[in-house]
């Protein structure tokens, strides 16, 4: 039995995989055309569909707004009882069907016609009432689905999605959208806060450890204890030139019986690891990972600022 399951979702991900694949052939003038069509659209992409088209419309939305295209979800059951006003004549209309022969499709289409949309057909069926009266047709025909009864939407529903992320992919590209762009539509995401938050967005909430060259240990072990980072910067002449973390100080006490008689400069490892603050937390953080420390001083020319701990990267989701 355990390999028969294997080899059901075996077949599954092969079929599925197959449509997603043909679908290159369709890439043609048409597909082409549709992408023009949204990119110099005044107003919104309406996307549309039923049953199981309309989960894959609205994960087509989904990413449509995070990339720049403002985009809105509109189910085609829905629309022909009262959500048309949804449609603005400068809108286009991406609807997507697998038969193209629905009935909420086919009461849809003339409405759109008198309205002046633009329509966009994601349709696996060419000869279909969809594909004849569209503007533009994407093509997501497959041979069969991945249901044993060739029924349920599976590889029609995972083609309707790849072509949906083709559609965008190309949007994304010609408008010039960057990952600065991403991360203006994703501010309470990690991925957003990987492109936005920098140094200087935490390291002002740190104590500012420093102690001068000639400062006695015992006043070092006060600073490192009182400031709650592990480390102090050392000072000479307002420029950083050492630091000393709490491991520098067990390696001390490791060594020197007696220590009343040392000074920062004594035990400082000189030149410590600086950042600027204007780069990006996840920078400091690689930097933190290659170099396995934990604390980086962050420097503004030769100006000591402050410092930023790893916890305070990993406190922001961003590892």
């Amino acid at each position: 039995m355990t390999d028969a399951i294997q080899k059901i979702a075996a077949d599954v991900l092969k079929l599925e995989s197959e449509a997603v694949s043909n679908l290159q052939n369709f890439i043609d003038q048409s597909f082409e055309d549709s992408v023009n069509a949204i990119l110099k659209m005044k107003g919104r992409l309406v996307v549309t569909g039923i049953g199981k088209s309309a989960i894959i419309a609205q994960k087509i939305v989904a990413t449509m707004n995070s990339t720049g295209t403002p985009s809105v979800f509109m189910h085609a059951a829905d629309a022909i009882h009262g959500d048309l006003g949804i449609i603005q004549p400068d809108d286009v209309v991406l609807c997507l069907s697998k038969s193209g022969n629905t009935p909420e499709i086919s009461v849809l289409i003339p409405f759109l016609k008198m309205n002046g949309n633009k329509l966009i057909a994601l349709v696996g069926n060419t000869d279909s009432f969809l594909a004849k009266e569209a503007d533009y047709i994407l093509n997501c025909s497959v041979k069969q689905e991945a249901c044993p009864n060739n029924l349920a939407p599976t590889c029609s529903s995972t083609a309707q999605l790849a072509m949906g992320d083709a559609l965008a992919s190309c949007l994304i590209e010609l408008r010039g959208f960057t990952s600065k762009d991403f991360a203006k539509y994703h501010p309470g995401g990690v991925l957003g806060k990987r492109l936005y938050i920098k140094v200087c967005d935490l390291y002002k909430y740190n104590e500012k450890p420093q102690v001068l060259t000639t400062d006695p240990i015992q006043k070092v072990i006060l600073e490192i204890s009182g400031k709650c980072l592990g480390v102090t910067a050392v000072m000479e002449d307002n420029h950083l030139v050492g630091a000393i973390t709490d491991g520098d100080l067990r390696r001390m006490l490791q060594k020197n019986q007696d220590f009343n008689s040392l000074c920062a400069n004594d035990i400082m490892t000189r030149n410590p690891k600086t950042i600027a603050p204007d780069v990006l937390a996840v920078e400091a953080l690689e930097m933190m990972k290659k170099k396995q420390i934990t604390n980086i001083f962050v420097v503004d020319g030769d100006d000591y600022l402050g410092v930023i701990h790893i916890h305070d990267i990993i406190k922001e989701g961003i590892f």
